[in-house]
């Protein structure tokens, strides 16, 4: 009876044992993991410096930068150029370059920079935003206050935030993110870009847990749009005029958008008119969101040539919805 009781202790000890090694063996590889991530990742983001007179990295380090083509495009933040003269682009090893600006965008708050005569640079590596989950666990890589590239770690806290800013959703992590992190990556744990960082949340101005990044999907749309055009080209559904009006439905007043005229003289046809959309008809919705003036301009800051806009027409007898591709209008 002891020899099975002793058989029977040796096999729970061994599970145990098993159990404890899975267990230690699976944080060492995230921690594994993590660390490789960044060191994957690091030679792609830089420091950016701007200056009025020259290179001053104590007084004008500003923020960061992300290695977009090896073209030498670099990715970083519109708000921290703000009233710069010069541009300088900071690598791992410590040269120092200057970037000319390629373009700008206020309402993404993504600029993209240009630098020349550089070989074998690294571009960040991309992966979905849109497949990004809450608890994720994410790092940042950027330039707090200028003291250089640091790395810090922390998980995905929320989606879809836009932190007043109606053009963007926004990923919100509660990774270190500090003055001089504006324009650096937020990355996955494979080292891929998830997003760039632009803002903190903070009553002092410094890190609180609260951070923004702009998704990567909208980067490289927006990115891609300055490379090729210089600036970031505005959809257009087609010349009409709107006016804001309520509808009566079932003894409830909603806001509604009456179309009052086409305009049928530009030498593009008219979008709204391909897509079987009049004059006299009334929108009640627009991506979902109740049909008013705000929705409606929104809506196409939203969109880039080639997106669609779902819009839903209001009919006696029934709804209809209608999907207009919208057009580059400059």
């Amino acid at each position: 009876m002891r020899n099975y009781k002793f058989i029977i202790s040796g096999i729970i000890f061994a599970a145990f044992i098993g159990i404890v090694s899975f267990e230690t063996g699976y944080k060492k590889g995230s921690q594994e993991d993590l660390s490789y991530a960044a060191e994957k990742a690091s030679s792609s983001v830089v420091n950016i410096f701007i200056s009025n007179r020259g290179i001053n990295r104590a007084r004008n380090a500003v923020g960061s930068g992300v290695i977009f083509s090896k073209e030498g495009h670099i990715v970083t933040n519109t708000h921290i150029l703000t009233n710069a003269s010069s541009v300088f682009v900071e690598f791992n090893d410590g040269e120092i370059t200057e970037a000319v600006l390629i373009g700008a965008d206020k309402y993404s708050d993504i600029a993209v920079l240009k630098i020349n005569g550089f070989e074998g640079l690294n571009p960040i590596e991309s992966a979905e935003s849109s497949n990004i989950r809450v608890g994720d666990e994410v790092l940042a890589i950027g330039n707090p206050f200028g003291v250089g590239k640091t790395v810090t770690s922390g998980i995905i806290s929320a989606t879809g935030r836009d932190y007043g800013n109606p053009y963007l959703e926004l990923l919100q992590t509660d990774a270190a993110i500090n003055p001089g992190n504006s324009g650096g990556a937020l990355l996955n744990e494979e080292g891929n870009l998830i997003g760039i960082n632009s803002s903190i949340y903070s009553k002092t101005g410094t890190y609180s847990g609260i951070g923004f990044a702009i998704p990567s999907e909208k980067v490289i749309q927006v990115a891609s749009e300055l490379i090729k055009f210089g600036k970031v080209r505005n959809s257009w559904i087609g010349d009409f005029q709107v006016r804001q009006i309520r509808l009566n439905l079932s003894n409830n007043l909603v806001p509604a958008l009456s179309i009052i005229k086409i305009d049928r003289t530009s030498a593009i046809a008219n979008p709204l008119e391909l897509n079987g959309i009049s004059e006299g008809e009334i929108i009640l919705k627009i991506n979902d969101l109740p049909a008013t003036w705000t929705n409606l301009t929104t809506a196409l800051k939203l969109t880039f040539p080639g997106d669609e806009i779902l819009f839903e027409i209001y009919g006696k007898d029934k709804n209809k919805e209608v999907l207009v591709k919208t057009v580059a209008s400059n």
